[in-house]
């Protein structure tokens, strides 16, 4: 008797185990089926062919939101300044006076961008010059600049690009990433519709991108070299100018010597 019981009470603690097995290796089934699914799905969401609604707007939408996010960490490594300077000169030594002008351009690193010279009527010459000169070397070129001939007049100017230009870099770090998602797409799409789609979409998208880049390159020229125009004219004598007073009594003091 105690034998049979004993092999019952055996029996039913078996089949609750097996029970109990059985529940789990389910519930796991399950979870695992649920976790492929997911990854399964995500991995068809950033992978999809076009006819899935995964268009080259989602791309370009996708990779402004991570360039955007990328962008709030960025720092600013410096400014971008274009300067630009006007100069009029006058010389009794017109030929001296350009070759000076020559030779001092290249002994700081620069160059002509454009040169002419004319004629007045009354004989004598002017030049007209356009000057680029590296950017750190520019304050320096332009004192220099006014001891080789008379200067009548001079004007300096600076504009901070900074922004226009970091913006132009963010754009075109934008598109290069778009560029390179729509290329994985090309090779991996097998329909003729899709194919066509996004070889215009990488046709358009590397038009944007020579655009971007022909700006940067733009500023960078401006940035790294300065501009001077230089008006350089031959004179019989040099113009006399005025030198404004210091102070107020050294104003009155010039006043009453032309007797107003």
């Amino acid at each position: 008797m105690k034998r049979r019981l004993l092999a019952s009470f055996l029996m039913v603690m078996l089949l609750l185990s097996l029970t109990a097995c059985g529940g789990g290796s389910a519930s796991n089934s399950a979870a695992e089926e649920t976790m492929d699914f997911a990854t399964t799905e995500s991995m068809v969401m950033d992978e999809a062919p076009m006819e899935m609604g995964y268009s080259e707007i989602a791309v370009e939408d996708t990779v402004e939101a991570e360039s955007a996010a990328g962008n709030m960490g960025a720092v600013v490594m410096g400014q971008k300044l274009i300067r630009t300077a006007w100069l009029e000169l006058e010389s009794t030594e017109f030929d001296e006076a350009a070759q000076g002008l020559k030779d001092l351009t290249e002994e700081y690193g620069g160059y002509f961008e454009n040169s002419s010279v004319a004629n007045h009527k009354n004989g004598s010459r002017w030049g007209d010059y356009t000057i680029r000169v590296p950017a750190e070397r520019f304050e320096a070129f332009l004192n220099q600049a006014g001891t080789l001939c008379h200067l009548t007049w001079q004007e300096v100017t600076q504009d901070d690009v900074s922004e226009v230009y970091y913006d132009t870099a963010g754009r075109l770090k934008t598109q290069q990433i778009k560029l390179e998602r729509l290329q994985m797409l090309l090779a991996k799409a097998e329909k003729m519709e899709d194919i066509i789609s996004l070889e215009s979409a990488i046709s358009e998208t590397e038009w944007v991108i020579e655009d971007l880049s022909g700006t940067l390159r733009h500023y960078d020229g401006k940035v790294n070299y300065a501009t001077v125009y230089v008006t350089l004219s031959e004179v019989y004598k040099l113009s006399d100018v005025e030198e404004v007073p210091d102070s107020f009594g050294s104003r009155m003091e010039a006043a009453f010597s032309r007797g107003l």
